[in-house]
């Protein structure tokens, strides 16, 4: 073991109880950002690409590739296509119809973009307080101390505020990088709300040219 892997467990032995929840949040805040990471960056990567294919398939007219196309990528922009798709190749083109299962599509994949968001936001502002509430437990180490000493000893107190300033340092060192990543994915998934609403005008455009169509024939 070096001395920089002592050090961090000294550290960490020397921070008292509050630490270990401390850490733990830290853990669960990291994996759920490596999971909220890959989720968006899979869903807004091919985003356009399928978006521009779709509506070349969909103009040739070839709505079943367009579908098949839509159905084969990640992401909710495409299940907002597949949704509205389905329903162009079963010649179901009543507008305000699909609108509202376009909307309900809309609403079930924003909801899954923002799992974990909760969890996010609750470790940003839970960190800090657990450190404070450390921070107290030691200032109580500290001022008993003093107590039973009945003198005002450096070295009798120290301990107390070395764990006070160690599990306040531990929060904030937890909460500022979580709050950082949480403010990111919030505005990653506004893009992909933007992303959503040109899937959804999309298949809302060619269904209005379909029963343009019809109606014209």
């Amino acid at each position: 073991m070096d001395a920089s892997q002592y050090h961090l467990l000294s550290l960490f032995s020397d921070g008292g109880l509050m630490m270990y929840p401390l850490v733990l949040c830290s853990l669960i805040a990291l994996g759920v950002m490596i999971a909220k990471a890959w989720t968006l960056w899979v869903a807004h990567n091919s985003t356009q690409a399928v978006l521009a294919e779709v509506d070349e398939a969909a103009r040739g007219g070839s709505i079943d590739e367009a579908f098949e196309i839509a159905a084969a990528r990640p992401g909710p922009a495409a299940a907002i296509l597949v949704a509205g798709l389905r329903r162009i190749r079963a010649e179901e083109v009543e507008l305000q119809e699909m609108s509202q299962a376009i909307k309900t599509i809309g609403t079930i994949e924003l909801g899954f973009l923002e799992r974990g968001l909760v969890i996010l936001a609750t470790i940003a502002n839970v960190a800090p307080l657990m450190g404070f509430l450390g921070t107290v437990a030691g200032m109580i180490l500290a001022f008993g101390a003093i107590e039973i000493a009945g003198d005002v000893d450096p070295t009798l107190v120290a301990g107390g505020i070395k764990v006070a300033l160690l599990t306040t340092a531990t929060g904030l060192l937890i909460a500022i990088p979580v709050n950082i990543g949480y403010n990111f994915f919030v505005s990653r998934i506004d893009a992909l709300i933007i992303d959503m609403e040109q899937g959804a005008q999309k298949v809302l455009d060619l269904a209005w040219d379909l029963s343009s169509g019809l109606k014209r024939n």
